[in-house]
């Protein structure tokens, strides 16, 4: 965790201007700090600096207070804190977020003059009830990075169906190439690619299983496409890199830079890093394929501005949702930094991406679904990431493949944010 404050650059009793010669004095602002909890991924960190920079330029008597820590592992128990003591002005999470907090009544709604700054997609799923409670800043794209020159030469096509998969994945293995880089000490990948083969594999099929598991009408235990999908996890695992378990992103990310892994089962966070080691290197992406041969690329609404319904600040809030929806510098960036996709209007990154001009193409297909479906349906949290712990220890032979079913039907009652 990390908390930093922007020193105020302008004391309340300095002089904003001088009406007309006259010697008539404007007092400036009052002061005003805001506290802002971000839950940031691995891309995201260093961009609260940006954000400060450009809101002392327009607005200097506003000071953010930032406390940023890991999505994944630290923002449900801290809003869960701050529940109880009292909310930060300003929230940083993800789309899935504003369906938790927002049904609770302590979100407040976001203006309309900030929301039509963004596409029309950023709205789809931050709203309740008609009402939107979540700006949506960038987004991402999951799916499977594949290292393009290597498929080429290889005479590898893009796979659509299991059996094509399994074809690329023995002509790997034929040649001394590592199928799929992937870097499971990180429980969050585990539950992010288990959801990616949930969207595939279940939900796109059926988007009512969450409250049907809820309901005792379907079970992990039971459904053999659910099944299917944690199954899908024992493939990576029996064709990646032996250290798995003990190998970090950045790594595993610079192996697969490098041409000893063909693919990467990720999103859009691994485009930094891929970047950062080789700019020049050129990847595509595919979705994951189901057993039907119809997956979809998957579409995450990520960086969602989330503010309390009781801030006391609410003018200052507004003010620094104006600048984030209208200082198309700092948006660009941003963008350009952390490597992701606009949900702004008019903004258009100048980062390569070799993988857009398949992300085109599956949009034009219609071959495109936002994980918000899955992520609502069942949370993350309580109940995602403590399915992946018990997936990892499957893995790794600490328990069955069973008993890791059992244990997702035995916490039904923490899949629902409700």
């Amino acid at each position: 965790m990390r908390k930093k404050a922007l020193s105020t650059v302008m004391a309340a009793s300095m002089v904003l201007g001088i009406i007309g010669g006259s010697g008539m004095t404007v007092a400036a602002e009052e002061n005003v700090t805001l506290t802002v909890l971000a839950g940031q991924g691995t891309t995201d960190a260093g961009i609260e600096d940006m954000i400060d920079e450009a809101l002392a330029k327009k607005y200097p008597n506003i000071t953010l207070e930032w406390e940023c820590v890991d999505w994944g592992n630290d923002f449900q128990p801290k809003m869960q804190q701050y529940m109880q003591s009292g909310l930060p002005d300003i929230m940083v999470g993800k789309g899935q977020d504003v369906k938790t907090y927002g049904s609770q009544g302590i979100l407040a709604p976001i203006e309309e003059e900030y929301l039509n700054a963004g596409l029309e997609a950023s709205r789809e799923n931050v709203s309740i009830d008609g009402v939107c409670y979540g700006l949506v800043y960038n987004a991402q794209y999951q799916g499977v990075y594949y290292n393009r020159d290597m498929f080429e030469e290889n005479g590898w096509e893009v796979p659509n169906t299991m059996d094509e998969l399994q074809a690329i994945i023995d002509d790997c293995k034929a040649k001394g190439i590592v199928p799929f880089a992937s870097h499971m000490v990180d429980i969050w990948s585990i539950g992010n690619v288990t959801m990616q083969f949930m969207m595939n594999d279940v939900f796109n099929k059926d988007p009512e299983w969450g409250d049907k598991f809820r309901a005792g009408e379907v079970s992990f235990s039971e459904d053999a496409n659910a099944q299917a999908a944690y199954m899908n996890n024992k493939l990576i695992f029996d064709n990646t890199f032996e250290d798995t378990f003990s190998k970090e992103q950045t790594d595993c990310d610079a192996q697969m830079v490098l041409g000893e892994a063909a693919m990467k089962v990720s999103g859009s966070w691994s485009i930094q890093n891929f970047l950062d080691i080789d700019e020049n290197f050129n990847f595509g992406i595919f979705p994951f394929p189901n057993q039907t041969g119809d997956s979809k690329l998957i579409f995450e609404p990520n960086m969602t501005f989330m503010t309390s319904a009781t801030t006391e600040h609410q003018d200052a809030v507004n003010k620094v949702l104006e600048v984030l929806t209208t200082d198309k510098d700092l948006a660009l960036e941003i963008y350009n930094y952390i490597k992701t996709s606009p949900m702004l209007k008019d903004v258009t990154p100048t980062f390569p991406n070799p993988s857009q001009e398949d992300i085109d193409k599956y949009a034009a297909e219609g071959r495109i679904v936002d994980v918000t479906l899955g992520n609502n349906a069942l949370v993350w949290g309580g109940f995602q990431e403590e399915n992946a712990k018990d997936i990892a220890a499957w893995l790794q032979g600490d328990t069955t493949f069973e008993d890791a079913l059992a244990a997702s039907d035995a916490r039904v009652d923490a899949s629902s944010a409700g």
